[in-house]
């Protein structure tokens, strides 16, 4: 479900573990780069025109925070306006993007034609429901809500105290100065047997049944663990053997 990379002030990104994460997330494609007191935004539905332009973007700004984004889509229709980021509530300063599936208070009814990450953006937290992010509080009620999902927000607004946030950045790597919200920005070795979890991208040779071993995801009514609604799902099982996979 999507793959969202984070780039550290002074990094050049990695553009060809940014094909790679294109290549299995091919529904659009989108960047931010704070470009001093404004950010600069792009997306596309063509990953090499979205990576090239990127790319040449970042080369003039270097000194701030990116981001980088493209989209497995799971909500919403497949087209430019719901690619990833999003200005939060339609402010120039402030824009998110998203890795995973949001609770349900922010999926689309049927007449909408939006993601619910862009749902989020435009509706839900501006109406700042965790109080504010650059508390502990803030954070650990929004990570809570998130579960196994990743979010990145970048800002040049001054009432926040930085330019970016990584939310559930231990549930993502670090790997060369940026980071990952999961392992599909690595080289892609297609074979007969071998499966990638669409959520949090680890390669999965062993699983049983439709849930990930490692985020709980499941591919039948793709929530993740504990939201999962499969009838067939022993809850308070799975979640001891979660534990055990995450804490080991």
């Amino acid at each position: 479900m999507c793959i969202l990379t984070f780039v550290k002030p002074g990094i050049t990104p990695d553009l060809e573990a940014l094909r790679n994460g294109a290549l299995a997330n091919p529904h659009g494609h989108g960047y931010a780069v704070i470009t001093g007191d404004a950010i600069a935004v792009g997306h596309g539905m063509d990953a090499a025109a979205v990576i090239a332009e990127f790319a040449a973007v970042r080369a003039e700004y270097s000194e701030g925070p990116a981001l980088f984004h493209s989209r497995l889509a799971t909500h919403g229709l497949h087209d430019l306006d719901n690619c990833h980021p999003f200005r939060v509530g339609g402010d120039e300063r402030t824009v998110l993007a998203h890795n995973g599936i949001l609770p349900t208070n922010v999926h689309p009814r049927a007449d909408d034609p939006r993601s619910d990450t862009r749902i989020a953006a435009e509706d839900y937290l501006p109406t700042a429901p965790f109080g504010s992010l650059d508390s502990w509080v803030g954070r650990d009620r929004l990570e809570r809500w998130l579960g196994t999902d990743k979010m990145v927000i970048l800002t040049v607004d001054p009432t926040y105290k930085h330019h970016a946030y990584i939310f559930n950045e231990h549930r993502g790597r670090w790997d060369d100065g940026s980071w990952y919200s999961n392992t599909g920005y690595l080289p892609h070795r297609w074979g007969a047997d071998e499966e990638y979890c669409e959520n949090c991208g680890v390669p999965d040779y062993d699983r049983l049944g439709p849930h990930c071993p490692w985020c709980g995801f499941c591919t039948e009514c793709t929530r993740v663990f504990p939201k999962c609604v499969c009838p067939a799902f022993d809850g308070e099982e799975r979640y001891a053997d979660l534990l055990e996979l995450e804490y080991t």
